[in-house]
């Protein structure tokens, strides 16, 4: 998605380490005109898998996955990192470690919305090590779901976040691909969509 690879080239920052750094547009401040253009382009490619619900991972996820369910006229579901007073209901659980924040969380979802009628699109902000994209398909096959596919917004291609999901059997399609991130500089590859 050239919006989205021209975006990075002018905003986004490289901290080393392989971490990348886009938080005036995607992480952190969103800017929802291009969160709207990514939603509608994962909403696009993915028309034809009778997509029932679309499922993140709170936070980041959220803006790009609300605007493919628009699109797709379909629910939006976040797991959350955290349970809720008010999650007193059966939950579908996973373990998810972040590799920018060097935490593991427990993410839920509640049982009552997800179950084996459902077609899932699963969205993330980012895939390095495919861990988060990973819990998010094992609550949805908890559920008895089908996860038709993974939209990335950023991926990067030099982790084996990819192959993770891929072993599994997903679809992964990511819109910006980024193949290296050394000397401070971030360099494409042809991405998916």
């Amino acid at each position: 998605m050239e919006e989205l690879v021209n975006r990075i080239k002018q905003d986004g920052n490289v901290l080393g380490a392989g971490v990348l750094k886009v938080d005036s547009f995607v992480t952190h401040q969103v800017d929802p005109k291009l969160m709207e253009n990514i939603g509608a382009t994962f909403a696009q490619v993915f028309a034809e898998k009778n997509i029932t619900k679309v499922v993140t991972i709170e936070a980041s996820g959220i803006a790009p996955a609300l605007y493919a369910a628009k699109v797709l006229e379909v629910p939006m579901i976040f797991a959350r990192k955290a349970k809720s007073l008010t999650m007193d209901e059966e939950l579908l659980t996973s373990s998810v470690y972040s590799f920018t924040k060097q935490v593991t969380s427990t993410i839920s979802i509640s049982r009552k919305f997800l179950n084996e009628e459902d077609n899932v699109l699963i969205i993330d902000d980012f895939l390095a090590n495919g861990q988060a994209a990973k819990g998010l398909i094992e609550l949805c096959r908890q559920a008895g779901a089908a996860v038709e596919g993974v939209g990335i917004v950023i991926e990067k291609s030099f982790q084996d976040g990819r192959q993770v999901l891929e072993d599994m059997g997903i679809r992964v399609v990511s819109l910006a691909r980024i193949a290296s991130l050394d000397n401070g500089t971030v360099t494409f590859q042809e991405a998916d969509a």
